[in-house]
């Protein structure tokens, strides 16, 4: 007895550790009342995280900052829920954790037992990780769609077993997952396709009669067939009982069938709602197997089982053979274009980088916050001087107005009736001389206006900072297709101009003057308006120092030749050969827009999101190209004519394709700046020059020799002058921004040019045989045909790259079939006709 009770306290010892485990019947109902609630707390966070995330993503960073205010329904709490499951967790995948949570409460306050759901929590994780990363891959560029969780294990996977891999991987998951958890087998599939002869005559509403077994009738819809069992949503949970009983009833119902039961009519092989019921088949028994052939064996041969639409039904004297009159088929209003659109949405050609963030305003500086300081004085001094300068010339004036700009005033004056315009012009000078003042400019008259306009510059100049320019609302907000934001006028307004209308412009300025920095506000316009996918640069900088910041950024918005190297281009050789590219990726748009027949880059590239353009006819998104020229004076002393006939080229015809051109120069003589060049590029600017025959060259008037420097320009466009300010960008601010843009995913390599081959590329080539390209033959068929030696020909009858067109044009010339390269001329074919190039291929076989 005495061992008895030592050991009944260590027998109740487990009884006592489990029982804090243990939740009374209370505390059940509280904790699933929690769970419950917190599954509608998930639902109405992840909602209102898609309508609201753009508001909510930059508050989660300061969740204790009490100022701070979110547009989630459930506050900060609900933003950093939703951020936690959809952004870092499993995507839209974490709504199905939504069910769990719920049927989590539900079991604690219905007191149910819990330990059942975990076959529940195991197969929801399971899905939600296999959709989390299918929506990475379909899509592995939004993280609201896949999440963090999904977004990696896509990534790792494509890693090790690629896309395909991947795919395969996902479907054989989703497999798992049909055929284990919802009881799907090839079985139950086969039978949602079939249809027994009783349902077919039960749809059409005919009176079919209870099948009978052994002289006991069983009724059709209490027997429910197997393949419905396993369609049953409570199927899974029947006991053994249930599935023994199934087990009798598909005996039964296989007896039925194969037992032939005399009162049984004959089932119809077609519906009778469209074709004629034959009588002599509807008998109650039948005497002879060969009246089921009579009816049966010939049908298929004069009837169409898939006619769309049967219109009428002519009797004949034979019943077996029936005549149907089909109607004509329906017109289809909507096209394929339509139906993709419908289907697929637009073609979005930032998918590839869809996650690309644009640079913010941070990093640029705002080196003038408080605006324009407006001198009382000074303007009043101004003012008295010129109208006493102007009555010593006895020059009377009844009205003046000054508009204060942030480097120059412009003083309006409106002279007394009978005063000669051309006498005020003429004061320049004297005016100038009374003010003490560089840079008097006059303007007689304003253009719109019916008054006289004196530039003044003021003695503490404001300087306008890029920050001020690319917030302004106007270039926020310009629908524009590529905007450029140059400055502020004199009247303190932002200036922005649209380079696809320019189409190309010219810059010019004595050395020192904000012509580099004037380039480094036009392309951070373009880097803070348009994505990675809709403009490239073509950088040359003979200099080698002032765009070399936009290295960063190469495989996002730089264009380069093919193994060249860097994408700027700093060797004045190699300009050569990346402008006869650009000329060459000019045709080859061109013919883009020909088989698409629109006019322009904007109607191809809209047509092509409209999915109107088949990509495997050679269509593609085509994105705007920028050459940028920061030297050009010194391209036309080293190249000469070689640079200058692509450039002319370019500026005449590249326009309409999407190429635009910029170049600068320090040294705006007519031996650079030609009359081919200057007559295609309308827009121009000029910054402060040394003198006046360099301001007629740029601007073909007057003005530019009395800038007073540091970014003060003038802009035109084949019309007025504008006075603007450049925006002032210095060399850390660009570096910021390419290092933002270049820290972000890119592209696996920068946007590929035509590759170009010079006159000496077909001079050392092998002229071996064995070391022909395949279609060697066939191309000088072509050509030979075709009388016209040219890689852009072989591309089009040969369906190939231009890479390889190109080679093969080599081989063709060092075989003697075609001249040499004659510039942008096709290649002169030294064989006439066909016979004559197979007489040459037997003489060269002959000879090896």
């Amino acid at each position: 007895m005495a061992k008895a009770k030592k050991e009944a306290p260590a027998a109740k010892k487990p009884v006592t550790e489990k029982r804090p485990w243990k939740l009374s019947r209370r505390n059940k109902v509280l904790v699933g009342i929690l769970f419950f609630l917190f599954s509608v707390a998930l639902l109405l966070s992840f909602v209102s995280y898609f309508l609201y995330w753009e508001y909510d993503q930059s508050v989660l960073t300061s969740f204790t900052d009490r100022t701070q205010s979110v547009q989630n329904w459930l506050g900060k709490f609900g933003a950093w829920l939703a951020d936690l499951f959809l952004y870092r967790g499993f995507g839209i995948a974490s709504f199905i954790l939504i069910r769990f949570f719920f049927l989590m409460g539900s079991y604690l306050v219905l007191d149910l037992p819990v330990s059942k759901l975990k076959k529940t929590l195991f197969w929801d994780l399971y899905l939600a990780i296999i959709i989390s990363v299918l929506c990475g891959f379909s899509n592995a560029y939004i993280p609201e769609l896949g999440g963090v969780i999904g977004f990696e294990i896509n990534l790792f996977m494509q890693d090790f077993i690629g896309k395909t891999g991947t795919l395969l991987v996902l479907i054989f998951g989703l497999a798992i997952f049909l055929f284990l958890r919802v009881k799907i087998s090839p079985d139950v599939i086969k039978a949602l396709f079939e249809k027994s002869p009783e349902e077919e005559t039960e749809e059409e509403g005919e009176t079919v009669a209870e099948p009978v077994h052994d002289g006991i009738r069983v009724a059709g819809p209490p027997a429910m067939p197997v393949a419905e069992q396993e369609l049953h949503p409570n199927y899974e949970d029947m006991d053994a009982d249930s599935e023994e009983y199934d087990e009798e009833l598909a005996n039964i119902e296989l007896k039925m069938v194969t037992k032939p039961v005399p009162p049984a009519p004959v089932p119809l092989a077609v519906a009778p709602s469209q074709f004629e019921i034959n009588k002599e088949a509807m008998k109650p028994t039948i005497s002879h197997s060969s009246q089921i052939n009579l009816d049966t064996a010939p049908k298929p041969k004069p009837i169409i089982a898939e006619a769309p639409q049967v219109h009428e039904i002519i009797e004949t004297e034979d019943e077996n053979f029936v005549i149907e009159k089909i109607s004509d088929e329906d017109v289809i209003e909507e096209n394929l274009a339509s139906r993709l659109v419908k289907d697929f949405g637009e073609f979005d050609h930032t998918l590839e980088l869809s996650n690309y963030q644009y640079p913010p305003l941070d990093l640029l500086r705002d080196y003038a916050s408080g605006g324009i300081t407006i001198n009382q004085e000074e303007l009043e001094e101004n003012k008295n001087k010129i109208v006493e300068t102007l009555r010593n010339y006895k020059i009377d004036i009844a009205q003046i107005k000054a508009t204060v700009g942030p480097t120059v005033t412009l003083y309006e004056i409106i002279p007394e009736a009978g005063i000669r315009i051309s006498k005020i012009k003429s004061l320049e000078d004297d005016i100038a001389l009374s003010l003490a003042a560089l840079g008097i400019r006059i303007i007689a008259p304003i253009p719109g206006k019916g008054t006289i306009g004196i530039e003044v510059p003021n003695k503490n100049p404001t300087m306008v900072s890029m920050k001020s320019v690319i917030g302004a609302p106007k270039f926020q907000t310009a629908e524009m297709e590529l905007p450029i934001a140059l400055g502020k006028t004199i009247s303190n307004e932002t200036f922005v101009v649209d380079l696809a209308k320019m189409p190309h412009l010219l810059m010019a300025g004595a050395t020192g003057q904000g012509k580099s920095v004037g380039l480094n506000a036009v392309l951070t316009s373009l880097l803070y308006k348009k994505h990675p996918a809709e403009v490239k640069f073509v950088l040359v900088d003979p200099k080698k120092v002032e765009l070399t910041l936009f290295n960063k950024i190469e495989r996002h918005y730089l264009a380069k030749l093919p193994d060249s190297g860097d994408a700027i281009i700093t060797d004045n050789a190699k300009v050569v050969n990346t402008l006869n590219s650009l000329c060459i990726e000019m045709d080859n748009r061109y013919n883009l827009l020909k088989d698409a027949s629109v006019r322009n880059i904007k109607e191809y590239n809209e047509k092509f999101r409209h999915r109107k353009l088949n990509p495997e006819n050679g269509h593609r998104f085509l994105p705007y190209i920028v050459l940028v020229v920061d030297e050009f004076a010194d391209l036309i002393m080293t190249a000469g004519k070689e640079v200058e006939t692509p450039i002319a080229r370019l500026a005449q015809l590249a326009r309409a394709i999407g190429i635009h051109l910029i170049i600068a120069t320090q040294r705006p003589s007519v031996n650079v700046i030609t009359g081919i060049i200057k007559a295609n590029f309308p827009a121009r600017i000029a910054f402060r020059v040394t003198s006046k025959i360099d301001s007629r060259t740029i601007l073909d008037s007057q003005g530019a020799d009395q800038l007073i420097g540091r970014g003060d320009l003038l802009y035109t466009q084949g019309n007025d002058l504008v006075r603007v300010q450049c925006a002032f960008i210095d060399t850390p601010e660009v570096e910021r921004i390419t290092e933002f843009i270049g820290s972000q995913k890119a592209y696996p390599e920068a946007y590929l040019l035509p590759e170009y081959f010079g006159e000496e590329s077909g001079t050392n080539l092998d002229i071996d045989i064995s070391e022909r390209d395949s279609m060697f033959r066939e191309a000088a068929e072509v050509i030979v045909t075709a009388q016209q030696g040219s890689a852009s020909l072989l591309q089009r009858k040969l369906k190939l790259g231009y890479n390889r067109a190109g080679r093969l044009i080599d081989q063709l010339e060092a075989a003697g079939i075609v001249g040499p390269f004659e510039g942008s001329k096709a290649r002169s074919v030294l064989i006439n006709d066909l016979s004559s190039l197979e007489q040459f291929f037997k003489n060269e076989e002959n000879s090896f």
